[in-house]
Formats: C-alpha cells, sequence, structure tokens
C-alpha cells in the first residue's frame, strides 16, 4: 500500500495516507531540469534554499519512479536535514521528500537508513508536534517494507515507539504504526521484540474500531496471529474485552486474507489449549462464520476452518480418529453444548443453509473481494509486507 505525501494536509487530522494511491509512474512536464535545479539547491548551505529543494523533491517522486530514481543523490542532504537542529517545517519538508523517495524504490529505503535517517525518525516519534509523529510512523512504514532493513529497525528503538504511538498517537499514526509493525513481525528476532512491548490491547482496540473488511483490520489479525503464538499473547486477547469477538468479526466480513489470519489466530489457541480456549471461541458464536469458510475460503482457510471445527466439538477424540467424522456431525456436536432441544436438526439446517447460502453467493463474494486480493495474493505469504502511499 502506497500513499503520496501530498495527501497528507497540514493538519494533524489530515486524510489517511492509505485512503488514496497511484500505481501509475507520472513524470511531470519538464522534470529532468527540475532535478537539476532541486539538486544543486538540496545541495547549498543556505537552509531556505534546501527547504525549498525538499519541497520540489516531494512534489517531484510523488507520481514518477523515473524521479525518484534521478533524484538519488538528494537522500544524503535530505536525511542532513533530519539530522540538524533547526525548524520543525524543515525537518517535515525533507521527511516527506524522503518518504517519496523510499515509496516503491528498494535502493533509496536502503540508502536512506544508511545515511543515517533512523535516530532522527524514531526521536520524532516522541514529538509534541502531531504532523511529525505522524510522518514519521509513515516512514517508518515505508522504509520496512525493505527486507533489508527489518532486522536494522528492529535494532534499534523503534518498535516500542511504533507501540507507544499505537498507544496514544492520532488515528491515522495508528494505522500506520499497526502496519509497520506488521512489515517488521516477518522477521524472526522482531516478533519477540513487539511482544514484549505488550502491543495486543492496543491493536484489538484499534481492531474494534475499524472496518473489518479493511486493510488496517487486516494487518491487526495479522499481527494478532503471530503474537498469539506466545501462551501470555493468547492470554492477553482473551483477557481483553471483546478481543476474540473482534477477531471472529473479521473471520466472518474481513478480506480473505483477514479471515485467514483470524482462523489461524483462533486455530493456534484452540491447538495449543483446546479446554482453556474452546469455550471463549464458541461464546462469540464462531461456528455460522468457520461453516462459510469451510466453502468460500483460501485453501489454507478451508482447512484450518475445519480443523478448528473439529477441535470445538465436545468430545476430545485424538485427532487422528476425528479426521473421518463429517462436517455435519461435528456441527450437530458443537451445537449439542450450546442449545437445548433437537439440536441434530437444528445443525444439519444450519449446515444446509450455509452451503445453500455460499454457493449461490460464492461467485458474487469472490468478484468483490478481487477488488482487494488478487488471486496471485493467495495463498498468504509472511513476507506480505506494505507501504504508505506517496505524499
Amino acid at each position: 500500500m502506497e500513499t503520496a505525501a501530498d495527501n497528507h494536509s497540514p493538519s494533524p487530522s489530515s486524510s489517511s495516507p492509505s485512503s488514496s494511491s497511484s500505481d501509475v509512474d507520472v513524470t511531470p512536464r519538464g522534470a529532468t531540469s527540475a532535478v537539476r535545479r532541486a539538486l544543486q539547491l538540496i545541495q547549498s548551505d543556505d537552509s531556505d534554499s534546501k527547504l525549498q529543494a525538499a519541497k520540489e523533491i516531494r512534489r517531484l517522486t510523488k507520481t514518477s519512479q523515473r524521479c525518484r530514481q534521478l533524484l538519488a543523490d538528494a537522500v544524503i542532504p535530505l536525511v542532513s536535514m533530519l539530522r540538524v537542529d533547526s525548524h520543525e517545517s524543515h525537518h517535515e519538508s525533507a521527511l516527506l521528500a524522503l518518504l517519496n523517495l523510499a515509496v516503491k524504490d528498494e535502493k533509496n529505503k536502503i540508502s536512506i537508513l544508511e545515511a543515517g535517517a533512523l535516530d532522527p525518525v524514531i526521536s520524532f516519534l516522541q514529538s509534541e508536534n502531531l504532523n511529525l509523529q505522524e510522518y514519521a510512523t509513515a516512514a517508518l512504514l515505508t522504509l520496512s517494507a525493505s527486507v533489508n532493513n527489518k532486522p536494522i529497525i528492529g535494532a534499534s528503538d523503534a518498535i516500542p515507539q511504533l507501540v507507544d504511538i499505537l498507544r496514544h498517537g492520532s488515528r491515522q499514526a495508528k494505522v500506520d504504526s499497526v502496519m509497520a509493525l506488521s512489515n517488521l513481525s516477518t522477521h524472526t528476532d522482531n516478533l519477540t521484540i513487539i511482544f514484549e512491548a505488550s502491543p495486543i490491547s492496543s491493536i484489538v482496540s484499534l481492531l474494534k474500531t475499524s472496518k473489518k473488511s479493511s486493510k488496517t483490520a487486516e494487518k491487526c489479525c495479522s499481527l494478532i496471529e503471530s503474537l498469539v503464538g506466545f501462551d501470555k499473547g493468547r492470554t492477553a486477547l482473551t483477557a481483553e474485552e471483546g478481543g476474540v469477538l473482534a477477531v471472529v468479526e473479521v473471520l466472518e466480513n474481513g478480506t480473505l486474507q483477514a479471515r485467514e489470519h483470524a482462523v489461524g489466530a483462533l486455530l493456534t489457541m484452540c491447538e495449543s489449549d483446546r479446554c482453556k480456549f474452546r469455550e471463549p471461541i464458541l461464546r462469540e458464536g464462531v461456528v455460522p462464520g468457520l461453516l462459510e469458510l469451510t466453502v468460500q475460503g483460501t485453501p489454507k482457510s478451508q482447512t484450518k476452518a475445519q480443523t478448528l471445527l473439529r477441535l470445538l466439538r465436545e468430545t476430545p477424540y485424538p485427532r487422528s480418529e476425528l479426521q473421518d467424522d463429517t462436517l455435519e456431525n461435528i456441527v450437530c456436536n458443537i451445537i449439542s453444548q450450546i442449545d437445548g432441544d433437537d439440536q441434530s436438526s437444528k445443525a444439519k439446517k444450519m449446515l444446509a443453509e450455509m452451503v445453500q447460502v455460499s454457493m449461490e453467493q460464492s461467485l458474487r463474494h469472490l468478484q468483490q473481494r478481487a477488488l482487494v486480493c488478487t488471486p496471485t495474493d493467495l495463498p498468504i505469504s509472511n513476507s506480505c509486507t506494505s507501504e504508505v502511499s506517496l505524499k
């Protein structure tokens, strides 16, 4: 996901950087001469000239991959603007120019960290200037999309600061923070650091206030799926009011990837301690969503949903014995533990209705979700990363 810096207004209540994006490479008219002038100005000793250059670089790199490449030599002087004790407007302009240089450009992402941008960017996360705080969070989101940068960012103080933003930042900063943490979590060492910062309560809080079909909800569930791999992570999710319910709601209404993360999180919990987590999961009405997922989900989601349904049944048979059970019998057994009379017919009716509805709506659902997730996105890889849109 990529956003242009110009989509951020100067106000802290600016629109989401992930709300608008452009995948079209548009090089501004007269860009070659403008690039030369910008490179001359950014090398100047005059601070006003540098500021003018940073704003021009931001404009030129908003939609042009060619300009990002031509302006790669501006990285070092722009980073030097971050490190100088100057007016915040200089920091903002330099940061936004660097952010646009980094979008969709792996070489620039790496160069920005090599030039020493990480420390000042992390310091801006603690700024009282909410604009600067948001821009710094967005910068870390984009820089964390680079595989080479993940361990470097993780070894710094960035992760605890991002979790703090997730707790106390603006709405947009929280969204960018959770996406940056999701990017960083694909590096094994970083996941432990994220877990030790105790982010689950804040992730759940953001998830509960997000549209369940949004990219934000998808990244929240991606993180939750990873964090419930820790025993204390599972306990933290169930202890959080509405935590399991929020995951179940994503399982029912999320994107294809988000639903896969959601069922994966619940399955990890149930497999780790069936006796402990079976009731909290069943209590949130997960069965209808799981039934739909067995028909409409990705191949991984279908398998995980079927396995979770087997684990949710009352009889604690060894898993090898469960494999031969029909989905109908499993649902009959689950519902018999929840309601009272005539459970077998209810289970059969529910299963028949879910399958019928699924078959009738599957084409429409898949077409709608194709707008968010193309077939090449499936199955989900832990290497998936996000970037903010061009600013």
